[in-house]
Order: structure tokens, then C-alpha cells, then sequence
């Protein structure tokens, strides 16, 4: 059985179980009516159509506004916002009922098909409020009952999927965590440190430190939830000031940070990943490697506009990858679920302005 077919079975049984539920209770109510009115009046039919119309018309409008209600998504709106919803169905369901017994009713009357103990339905205005307002108690109780089950089932599966998208961060966090801490660059960094130690051993001691830092940041980035620019654009300097030893004259750079956005505050790593991103799949990729121009400056509102340039190519030449995707690295999985939980003004596009080069632009709100 496949996955569509066990599930379409499974909802089968659960309107299965809720219509036998229905039955039970509805088809008690009206049992319970009818008893009721021949203890009391005797046993007229008119009286037997009433209780059979009334708990029918209990039962076809509770399943209304089960339908309307998950239909219309009011289960996620507050506790007052769908009250007032609730008794306004409720309302006009049980005035529909009510219209709909008398109108059986009267026509039977009429016809001769039913009796009453007394002449005609008996339908002042008055008896007519009461009948509403009985009807809209027994779909109030009924409709009060299963909003509140439904409710807290819907409760506990936002609990759950936010649990599970938490879940998936810290994996994609530790994942994250460890290709940055990736045995090749941690070597390579070490052999041009021991190369440099008897050739220019003031550039390996700076060397060591920029690899300290780096290193540092990256065992340290989940412990805080908001950066400076001025934090993650010093952490990036020291990453590239580690690259550039490996890759020389291969790797270029022109980086251009607005002194007024320095205290700007982000989610670590983000420039971080843009730049290991560049010369993992650009630099490193291209014969000669390239110029990486990285720029931050004012966005729309008051935000951050990051822009990083690398030479290489995309698969397609417009990629918006703040939407789910199956594919990409870990840097930008991890990235898309930390971008789709700042808003729908945070965006990011990784995209070829001209043949040759690609440009990842990340716009985040104040």
C-alpha cells in the first residue's frame, strides 16, 4: 500500500468512527426527545417528526462546522476569534433547523399526515425564541466540545513540528559545525604554517592566530543568537586571511564595509557562509581563481544589504534559495531555515549578474 493509500484508508476509518459517534449520540437525543414528549404530552407523530428533524439537523450541522471550521483554517486563530465565529455559525445553523422543523411540521399539519396535541405547530414568536435558543444550546455544547479536542490537537502538532524544525537546525547546525571544521582546510592551514615558519615565521605566528580565531568562531557561533557586523566581518577577515596564503596570487579581494553598519545585529555566520560558500564553490573551482568582492551596505528600512561576488556558475542562472529546496550544502540549508525563521523581509538570491560570475545578495530587516 502506498503512502497516499494508507492515508486516504486512514482518513476513511476516522469519518467512519466520527459518523458511528454521531449516530450514538444524535440518535440518543432524539430517543431521549421522543420519550420525553410522550412522558409528557403522549405519543403524537408530529411530535416523533419534530425530535427526528431536530437531531438530524443537529447532526448534518455539527458536521458543517467541523467542515467550515478546518476549511477555513479558524482553528489557528485566538481563543476570542473563534468564539465569535463559533456562536455566529451556531446561530444561524440553529435558526436553519428551526425553519426546517417548521416547515415539515406545518406541511404535515396541513396535509393531515401528522397530529399535535394541540391545534396547529404551536409557533408564537415566543415559542419560537425558545425553540432557536434550545437548539443553539445542544450545537453550542456539542460544537464547544469539539473545538476545544480539535484545538488541542492542533496544539500538540505546531508543538511537534516546531520541536521537529528545531531538531532539524541542530542537525544542520552540527552538520554545519562540522564541515567547517573540515580535516583538509585545518591542513592545509597547518602546512602553510609550517612552510612559513622558517620562511617568514612573523606571517606564521599571524597565520596561527587568524586560525585560532576562525577555529574559535566556529566552535562558539550556536552559543549566541545575534552578532555585530563589525564581530562577523572580523571573523571573516580572519578567514580570509587564512585562505589567502593557500590559494596566493589565486585569491583577490575587495571588501567594503559601511562603518555606520558595524553595530548592525545578525545571526552569526551569515557573511561567514557567504564567503566560504564563494571560494569553496568559486575560487577554488576556477582556473586562476578570481576577484571576491564582498560589500555591506544600508538596505530597504533601516536593514542590511550583503553582498558577496565570486567568478564561477549556477546551474541556473536565477536561484532563490530562501524557499525550501532538496538540494544545495549544508552552509545554505542551514542558512534557508535560519532566513525562514526572521520574516518574509529577509531574503536571500544567489543569482549570475554576468557570464562567469555569481552574486549572493542577503537582505535582512533592522
Amino acid at each position: 500500500m502506498t503512502p497516499q493509500e494508507a492515508a486516504a484508508a486512514s482518513g476513511w476509518r476516522a469519518h467512519l468512527v466520527r459518523q458511528l459517534i454521531h449516530a450514538v449520540i444524535w440518535g440518543g437525543f432524539c430517543a431521549l426527545s421522543i420519550w420525553l414528549f410522550t412522558a409528557s404530552a403522549g405519543l403524537f407523530s408530529g411530535l416523533v417528526v419534530i425530535a427526528v428533524v431536530l437531531s438530524a439537523g443537529l447532526w448534518m450541522s455539527s458536521e458543517a462546522t467541523r467542515a467550515l471550521v478546518l476549511r477555513r483554517g479558524w482553528l489557528a486563530l485566538s481563543p476570542l476569534a473563534l468564539a465569535w465565529r463559533l456562536i455566529l455559525v451556531v446561530a444561524a445553523l440553529a435558526a436553519a433547523i428551526q425553519a426546517l422543523i417548521h416547515l415539515v411540521l406545518a406541511t404535515g399539519l396541513a396535509l393531515g399526515w401528522l397530529r399535535m396535541p394541540v391545534q396547529g405547530a404551536g409557533y408564537g414568536p415566543g415559542a419560537i425564541a425558545v425553540y432557536w435558543f434550545n437548539t443553539a444550546v445542544m450545537l453550542l455544547l456539542w460544537t464547544a466540545v469539539w473545538a476545544g479536542q480539535a484545538a488541542q490537537r492542533q496544539s500538540r502538532r505546531d508543538s511537534m513540528g516546531r520541536l521537529q524544525a528545531e531538531a532539524e537546525r541542530r542537525r544542520l547546525e552540527l552538520d554545519l559545525l562540522r564541515a567547517r571544521l573540515n580535516p583538509h582546510f585545518v591542513f592545509n592551514a597547518l602546512n602553510n604554517v609550517r612552510a612559513l615558519i622558517n620562511e617568514d615565521p612573523a606571517r606564521a605566528r599571524e597565520l596561527v592566530t587568524r586560525l585560532s580565531n576562525t577555529l574559535r568562531h566556529a566552535l562558539q557561533h550556536s552559543q549566541r543568537e545575534r552578532v555585530t557586523l563589525a564581530e562577523e566581518w572580523a571573523v571573516m577577515q580572519d578567514y580570509l586571511a587564512v585562505e589567502a596564503v593557500h590559494f596566493e596570487q589565486r585569491l583577490q579581494v575587495d571588501a567594503g564595509l559601511d562603518p555606520a553598519l558595524a553595530g548592525f545585529e545578525l545571526p552569526p555566520m551569515f557573511l561567514q557562509l557567504l564567503v566560504e560558500n564563494a571560494i569553496k564553490h568559486g575560487i577554488a573551482r576556477t582556473p586562476g581563481g578570481g576577484l571576491l568582492q564582498v560589500a555591506a551596505r544600508r538596505g530597504e528600512a533601516g536593514g542590511l544589504h550583503l553582498t558577496v561576488e565570486n567568478p564561477g556558475h549556477l546551474k541556473q542562472v536565477d536561484e532563490v534559495v530562501s524557499e525550501p529546496s532538496p538540494t544545495g550544502g549544508v552552509g545554505l540549508a542551514w542558512l534557508r531555515t535560519r532566513i525562514a525563521g526572521l520574516g518574509p523581509a529577509a531574503r536571500f538570491r544567489l543569482w549570475s549578474p554576468q557570464p562567469g560570475r555569481v552574486r549572493a545578495e542577503l537582505a535582512l530587516p533592522a
